[in-house]
């Protein structure tokens, strides 16, 4: 950041860093056998749109890039928005390794794409617990964190979460500021 952005009050967004974001598909026994969770074959990549003119512009070429990744990966991938102005490219694939490879090509693609500043997050979902338990990666931060919402609700098990962080701080780049732990409540996955 300059001292005209300082001045002016401009920040400049982080860049997306991607390079981490395989940890998940080596922590996979730990938390298969230790954890008791098991992939539901679904995630995301969650970016925020450009401006309403740059984002027209450029739907036919992410129509484009979506279905070139879906038959390279031959993954399931389809879009939503949500109520917060995101975008969320869903990723569907019952093996993990290939869920993990088709979002980081989506993430890869959207940031060719000129999306790169834009990336959010990429959630993977598990099962076997008593909720849903969502395993996050922020791109700005290159880091993982626990995400586990409760009941139909927007509340979260922070102490389901905590002790996630703890039993796999030795497998996953897990974000140590806790106030950066984005809640996905209403995730479409």
């Amino acid at each position: 950041m300059g001292l005209t952005d300082v001045l002016f009050g401009r920040k400049k967004l982080a860049k997306a860093q991607q390079e981490k974001l395989f940890a998940i598909s080596t922590a996979r026994i730990t938390l298969e056998t230790e954890l008791g969770l098991k992939p539901t074959g679904d995630a995301a990549v969650v970016f925020k749109p450009l401006s309403a003119a740059e984002f027209v512009r450029a739907e036919n070429e992410l129509q484009e890039l979506l279905d070139s990744v879906a038959q390279e990966s031959h993954s399931k991938v389809e879009r939503r928005g949500d109520e917060f102005g995101f975008e969320w490219l869903i990723v569907r694939d019952n093996d993990l390794e290939d869920l993990v490879n088709a979002a980081n090509l989506v993430a890869s693609e959207l940031a060719n794409a000129g999306f790169g500043q834009q990336l959010l997050a990429a959630p993977f979902r598990f099962s076997g617990g008593k909720n849903p338990v969502y395993f996050v990666y922020g791109f700005k931060t290159a880091s993982f964190w626990p995400f586990v919402p409760m009941g139909d609700g927007q509340e979260r098990d922070n102490a389901e979460e905590l002790e996630l962080k703890a039993k796999l701080e030795k497998e996953l780049p897990i974000e140590q500021d806790l106030t950066r732990w984005l809640a996905l409540f209403d995730a479409p996955i």
